[in-house]
């Protein structure tokens, strides 16, 4: 079922591109965050057009083998379960230390209060726990992808 949802929503997006866009248009489908009610919310924030923007540690990249987001790339946000919730677009890209992220990019992250002190604890407590996994250690300077975005579908 999910599968299906995302597929049908990107079929119904490319149908708003012209020919050259639609041919070269690729994506990826992926939920924020690592639990059902955390995506749900992270969802919904974009939808609301709230979050415009999400950080990932660039040592995930690495350990997966995967390249870090590019603009103009599209990406299909989905519920936990994989249904899809939203298509956006990445309009920018930075490759920054954990602590040189500015307090501007928290904002546009829309979480919590939007304050800058609420996106640090709540990253630091999202990064240290997914380098648990690796038996890998959360630090301060450690590289962040912070990529900003625009929802493209349904707009």
């Amino acid at each position: 079922m999910s599968k299906h949802s995302v597929n049908e929503m990107w079929e119904n997006f490319l149908k708003t591109l012209n020919e050259r866009k639609r041919d070269q248009a690729t994506f990826e489908a992926w939920p924020f965050a690592n639990d059902a009610d955390t995506a749900k919310e992270l969802a919904e924030l974009v939808k609301k057009g709230d979050k415009t923007a999400t950080c990932s540690l660039y040592r995930m990249y690495e350990i997966g083998n995967e390249p870090i987001p590019t603009n103009g790339q599209y990406n299909v946000i989905t519920d936990w379960d994989g249904n899809a919730e939203v298509i956006v677009q990445t309009t920018k890209v930075d490759v920054i230390p954990f602590n040189e992220v500015p307090k501007s990019f928290a904002f546009k992250e829309g979480e919590g209060d939007k304050s800058y002190e609420y996106w640090h604890r709540v990253h630091v407590d999202f990064f240290t726990n997914e380098l648990e996994v690796f038996n890998e250690q959360f630090h301060e300077d450690m590289l962040v992808v912070c990529e900003e975005f625009e929802v493209v579908y349904p707009k």
